[in-house]
């Protein structure tokens, strides 16, 4: 994951565990995952939850579609889009030996006509004309090498999220939901998108949060999210119906 501004880019390592590799910046924290046997699938709980904009998205206009993550991490959600969901893909990834680490060692594949990696600050890249108004699924996610809080979490960060969205785009935000900073990040979310276009997951066991934005606010009924995640479960096998236990709009 990025860190803006620092003195000097951390150190990127691995571990492994059980037949599953994670990603470190120089830390015990990790910073993502990937099952060996498995690389293209979704490992952690939260990172499936980075999904969620499928319950917002006909099933069928996915593929093609442009999904942009900042914050590279183990590549988790940039490999799931553009293997599994046959996206366009774009990551932001301020330190370039991640992006290394991930095409060696994480089963990142490598950039092509679908698939590109930008190594640069992801506050001043989303700010650039070409992205604007491009992004159907925005998935951020930027911790440092400490993980304590978001490095960009800041209302004005948020509204230029929101100009990265196409017209029914959705932007899923990684927080930690047992942290005081996540009423500010998610008042901070509020006010750049409207209260009535956010909707929020409860914490994780591990005590990720996940909120989720919306360009235009939805509000489907609730037998048409469940008919949606039972077509995203059965299609993908992510467990959209376990989601919807846990995930709501935080204004009525």
């Amino acid at each position: 994951m990025a860190k803006r501004n620092a003195p000097a880019l951390s150190e990127v390592n691995l571990s492994e565990w059980d037949g599953v590799r994670h990603l470190h910046l120089g830390s015990e924290w990790v910073q993502g995952s990937m099952r060996i046997d498995a690389p293209f699938e979704l490992e952690l709980e939260y990172v499936q939850r980075m999904m969620a904009w499928l319950l917002f998205r006909p099933l069928d206009a996915v593929a093609g579609r442009h999904a942009m993550q900042l914050g590279l991490g183990a590549g988790a959600i940039t490999k799931y889009c553009y293997k599994k969901l046959r996206m366009t893909c774009t990551a932001i990834e301020l330190n370039p030996r991640v992006a290394d680490v991930c095409r060696a060692w994480l089963k990142l594949p490598p950039d092509d006509e679908r698939l590109r990696v930008v190594i640069a600050d992801a506050a001043q890249e989303i700010r650039r004309d070409e992205w604007l108004g491009t992004v159907d699924a925005l998935a951020v996610d930027l911790y440092d090498d400490e993980a304590a809080a978001p490095v960009l979490d800041s209302a004005d960060f948020y509204a230029d999220c929101r100009r990265l969205l196409s017209e029914d785009g959705c932007m899923t935000v990684n927080l930690f939901g047992r942290s005081a900073s996540f009423e500010r990040s998610l008042a901070r979310i509020a006010e750049a998108f409207g209260a009535r276009a956010v909707w929020a997951f409860k914490p994780t066991r591990e005590g990720n949060a996940v909120v989720l934005a919306q360009r235009a606010p939805t509000r489907p009924k609730r037998a048409a999210l469940q008919a949606q995640a039972d077509a995203i479960e059965a299609r993908w096998g992510l467990p959209a119906s376990k989601w919807l236990r846990v995930f709501k709009a935080i204004e009525k």
